[in-house]
């Protein structure tokens, strides 16, 4: 067994490793201090992309989803 360490350039590359694990051709270890990184820069990237709704607003937006899912599904 070979441990070597790899920058994974592109999400398709991570998707096709974990495939390779679920095959138990390979075993992906995870870095904790990376995930940590990762975590912060979404929370950071993502901030402040969303408005604040109230829950009514939200839930009559998911009732207006859902009708229209249901109006295509009979199509």
């Amino acid at each position: 067994m070979r441990t070597v360490t790899l920058d994974i350039l592109k999400d398709e590359a991570f998707n096709l490793l974990k495939d390779l694990e679920a095959l138990k051709i390979i075993r992906i270890q995870s870095n904790n201090e990376e995930q940590k990184t990762s975590t912060v820069n979404l929370a950071a990237k993502y901030s402040g992309s969303m408005t604040k709704q109230s829950i009514e607003e939200i839930d009559q937006q998911l009732k207006d989803l859902r009708g229209l899912v249901k109006k295509s599904c009979k199509s």
